[in-house]
């Protein structure tokens, strides 16, 4: 009975234990893409963020930093301001409509990003400031870096995986694949159709 209750418990936990899995996004040319975002969801995992979840997305040097930024869904999100000017961000994006009018430092109040999707962010006072805040349904996420890699910590099993990258143009939802993960981790690679730079 110890031996079976043992082997129950040691299965159970070798079921969460997490493999890396190392994720490369391309374009159709096999180019690779930097800032791309990739999310992963894995069964069983909550859809929205612990209660407290915060990011910045600053401004600094009359850009934002990072022109890509992203979050679990129901991230509060503040965006101080580093500059020696005012800055007026907003977005129109259906997923998130907000204003944050003629500012210095960081205002007190954050942006809570509460429905998925991804939010197109300017400045009315800035017009080359542009940045995407992606709004993903879990905590499995990662941007590229400048070689169109990102690694992610994911259990075993069958999941749904999804890439996205602001040159896909705008509307455009997430290219989704299915994504194998072995106990002992993986390598998987998406290419999007992304428009010409």
């Amino acid at each position: 009975m110890k031996t079976l209750l043992l082997h129950g418990i040691l299965l159970g936990s070798s079921a969460c234990i997490a493999a890396p899995v190392s994720i490369s996004v391309t374009d159709a040319q096999g180019q690779p893409l930097a800032d791309a975002v990739v999310s992963v969801e894995v069964k069983g995992t909550k859809p929205s963020a612990a209660p407290g979840a915060r990011a910045d997305l600053a401004q600094r040097q009359r850009a934002f930093d990072p022109k890509v930024l992203v979050v679990q869904t129901g991230t509060a999100v503040y965006f101080p301001n580093f500059d020696t000017v005012r800055h007026h961000v907003y977005s129109f994006s259906p997923i998130k409509t907000f204003e944050i009018k003629l500012y210095a430092g960081t205002p007190a109040a954050p942006v809570v990003f509460d429905k998925p999707g991804v939010a197109v962010l300017g400045c009315n006072i800035h017009d080359h400031m542009l940045a995407h805040v992606v709004v993903v349904d879990t905590p499995y996420f990662a941007r590229t870096d400048a070689q169109g890699q990102a690694t992610l910590q994911l259990p075993a099993g069958e999941h749904a995986m999804k890439a996205w990258h602001a040159r896909l143009g705008e509307g455009v939802a997430p290219l989704q694949q299915l994504l194998q993960v072995p106990d002992s981790g993986a390598r998987s690679s998406i290419a999007l159709p992304v428009k010409p730079q």
